[in-house]
């Protein structure tokens, strides 16, 4: 009976041998990590700008347009429950994550107006198209694009931030969104980056601002002054400030500004009316997510425990059969039917807790139903005509740009009254 024990412990040993022979080698000699290996040449991220960026008051400050976010959805609507998304929240997230990145960038007072818009064709001198990668209440991940008006790409890389744990149950906190550090990395990042360019470079890019603005009513007047023939838009020369398309473009681009100041408006307004369920959406989601991570641990920990009782209950059946003592054979029943009814009670609660880690995701699935985008017409008036714009944002920019070729056409003709 002794050597039976004996054996059976052996085997339990074992047993909880390969249970845990999952788990990984996290390092050590010979070993890469995840930043890669720590031999031969380095990746180019480790040489990446770092620290606090720090204003440059000789510089010019360039304009932003920060387009709505590309809200990183399937093309397949049948993805979106297996990838954990949902389309109304990512769509309600693509214009707001526009509004936190345009009010991180405004903070770093390293720029000059932050405007955000419907899509990339507004005018600026820098433009910054985000892309949403991740977004659960727990991790944000999101891919930022930085190219200036002359089409060359400052950078294109990802920034992410995880939620700490405690976040929420901080009251320093309250009000405040999660997400915001994601926002301001990606800031400070493109801040840091004015560092690769002299005055005369950012005057160059201002100067193709202006071109390329009028050229949209006007190539013929401008084209002389652009190459656009190569990967980016070159300055050959710049006309004189007194050249009266110079000063017509000028005109008109101050309206669309002024229009797309109005825009921002109603931008900071959409935000502001998600933020109160928003912010619960994502208190709840993480909520959602840590008690899933839990659930499913418990779950594996009470499988793996029923597995090993049943496994050792049929071990005390099988000594139990070799043995030719009463008392052995009694040992085994009994080990038989302790060990199957506690490895099926345990298997019974493992079922029950995936069923709990189900009710979970589902929870998650359904708090990502609450927000949706709802945009209302606007009525823009001009001198004595009023234009009403309809449809969506990025549909009511189109129509305001068709007006806008009226007004220029104005500009150029005084004497005819629209």
């Amino acid at each position: 009976m002794r050597f039976l024990m004996k054996r059976m412990g052996v085997y339990a040993v074992c047993f909880s041998l390969v249970l845990t022979g999952c788990v990984t080698n996290q390092g050590g000699a010979g070993t890469a990590g995840a930043g890669g290996p720590n031999v031969g040449p380095q990746l180019s991220s480790i040489f990446d700008k770092t620290g606090e960026a720090v204003v440059d008051p000789g510089k010019p400050k360039l304009d932003i347009v920060v387009p709505v976010f590309d809200p990183g959805l399937s093309e397949n609507a049948e993805d979106y429950k297996e990838e954990g998304v949902w389309p109304e929240l990512r769509r309600a997230e693509a214009n707001r994550f526009a509004v936190k990145l345009k009010e991180a960038l405004e903070d770093t007072g390293a720029f000059g107006a932050v405007r955000v818009v419907p899509d990339q064709t507004a005018t600026g001198d820098l433009y910054v198209l985000g892309k949403i990668l991740e977004s659960n209440g727990e991790d944000v991940e999101i891919q930022v694009e930085v190219t200036d008006i002359t089409g060359d790409n400052w950078f294109t890389r990802t920034f992410d931030h995880t939620v700490d744990p405690g976040f929420h149950k901080n009251p320093r906190n309250e009000g405040r969104d999660p997400y915001d550090p994601v926002f301001a990395e990606a800031a400070n990042r493109i801040a840091l980056e004015l560092e690769d360019y002299e005055v005369a470079d950012l005057e160059t890019i201002q100067h193709v601002t202006e071109l390329r603005f009028g050229s949209n009513f006007t190539e013929e007047a401008f084209a002389e002054h652009l190459d656009a023939t190569g990967r980016t838009v070159e300055l050959v020369s710049f006309p004189s400030e007194a050249d009266p398309m110079l000063r017509r473009a000028r005109a008109v681009r101050v309206r669309d500004q002024l229009f797309v100041d109005g825009l921002q408006e109603h931008y900071r307004t959409f935000s502001a009316n998600m933020q109160d369920s928003y912010l619960v959406w994502q208190e709840q989601s993480l909520l959602e997510l840590e008690a899933r991570s839990e659930a499913n641990e418990k779950a594996a920990g009470q499988a793996a425990l029923g597995v090993l009782a049943i496994g050792l209950s049929a071990l005390a059946i099988m000594a139990g059969a070799r043995s030719s003592s009463s008392a052995g054979a009694t040992a085994a029943t009994t080990g038989a039917i302790v060990g199957g009814v506690v490895g099926a009670k345990l298997l019974t609660d493992s079922f029950q807790t995936s069923e709990e880690a189900k009710v979970h995701r589902d929870a998650l699935e359904e708090l990502g139903q609450s927000i949706d985008i709802d945009l209302a017409p606007r009525v823009i008036a001009f001198q004595k005509e009023t234009v009403e714009l309809t449809g969506t944002a990025k549909e009511q920019f189109a129509q305001w740009r068709e007006f806008l070729q009226k007004i220029f056409e104005q500009e150029k003709t005084p004497q005819v009254q629209l």
